[in-house]
């Protein structure tokens, strides 16, 4: 797949996948990297395995070099522009004792350093001690996530679901994802070892338990060429 198709993809579908971005041993460097962080405060973990790191970034240098690399720069920058910076990074296990099955939603939330009331930024929470608010959708139009695998993923193991051309509709009500989820197609998204799927924020998506639940490990880094209004600054940014 040319840059060219990932970016006609990414605007008509809101996702796109590109296969062999990391070779084995980039992909290795990271897992063992992962092994040696189960005991932080950050993880949230089941039978002493790490299965979810939200500030992945922090926790984990190698993460926060990859997403700052080249490699993956060059499928950003296309779409979002050369001023696109990581503001988030997240790690999820997916597995046996951590097999869990997400509902349709799109990602609305994004990643702060500090609660500051400002117009039209609503729904403050806190998730493992990192401030969430949802933004406006004009900055979540401008974002990208790159889902990059660590494992094969297929949809035995609980690769996303997705519906294409959900994302040019702003943010969804419940009825919304409904009538999007009967009246539209589904699309299933496997990903190999060392591939990456882009996404945008917006674009509906789900996944299901795994019915083989072997490994399916993902470092998911969020881009965006926007900055934030007054006192507010991105977490990871």
């Amino acid at each position: 797949m040319t840059m060219y198709a990932d970016i006609e993809a990414i605007e008509r579908d809101g996702y796109a996948i590109v296969p062999h971005v990391l070779k084995p041993e980039a992909v290795q460097s990271v897992l063992d990297d992962l092994e040696n962080v189960v005991a932080h405060e950050a993880v949230s973990q089941r039978a002493g395995k790490a299965f979810g790191i939200r500030n992945l970034l922090q926790v984990i240098p190698a993460a926060a070099a990859l997403a700052r690399s080249e490699r993956l720069r060059s499928l950003v920058e296309p779409i979002l522009g050369c001023k696109a910076r990581i503001v988030r990074g997240v790690f999820f296990d997916k597995n046996l004792t951590a097999n869990w099955k997400v509902a349709w939603h799109q990602d609305l939330t994004i990643a702060v350093g500090r609660q500051v009331e400002t117009d039209g930024y609503v729904s403050w929470s806190t998730k493992a001690g990192i401030t969430h608010v949802q933004p406006p959708v004009s900055v979540l139009e401008k974002m990208l996530a790159l889902r990059v695998h660590l494992d094969d993923t297929a949809e035995s193991n609980g690769a996303l679901h997705v519906i294409p051309g959900s994302h040019k509709h702003g943010r969804l009500t419940a009825q919304d994802i409904q009538s999007w989820k009967e009246h539209h197609q589904i699309i299933t998204c496997p990903v190999a070892k060392g591939g990456v799927m882009l996404m945008k924020p917006l674009l509906l998506h789900a996944s299901s338990k795994a019915s083989h639940p072997e490994h399916r490990r993902v470092l998911h880094f969020e881009y965006s060429s926007s900055d934030l209004p007054g006192e507010l600054a991105w977490y990871d940014a």
